[in-house]
């Protein structure tokens, strides 16, 4: 059977810093936060979700971010929320462009790069 969508995307995270994901995830990207089931919960993490987009961030002791691997988030509006980023002390980065699309890239507070775009 081929592989037909991606369920959910896991990123990494540090212990006990569930605050600060919650504040660049649900407050600054706006994807709403879901109580984990109470067996996972207990591990740490949170996770963020609405409609088909899911991310979860899951504890990791020995955490490392991930530099060069990460995900893509369509956006409505891509200046307003560069705007918001970089009011929260966020740096953001651009790169080359892709056709079709406005972009940039952000870490979040772990060092996860994330990629924001928005079609043009």
């Amino acid at each position: 059977m081929p592989v037909t969508a991606i369920e959910h995307i896991q990123l990494a995270m540090p212990p006990h810093r569930e605050d600060e994901a919650r504040d660049f995830y649900r407050d600054v990207l706006g994807i709403p936060e879901i109580a984990k089931p109470q067996e996972l919960a207990k591990r740490g993490g949170c996770w963020f979700e609405r409609g088909p987009l899911k991310v979860h961030l899951g504890v990791e002791v020995d955490f490392r971010p991930a530099r060069k691997a990460h995900p893509a988030f369509l956006v409505g509006d891509l200046a307003s929320l560069k705007r918001a980023l970089e009011a929260r002390g966020y740096r953001v980065n651009s790169d080359a462009a892709l056709e079709g699309y406005d972009r940039i890239f952000v870490d979040d507070p772990f060092g996860n790069r994330i990629e924001l775009m928005q079609r043009r």
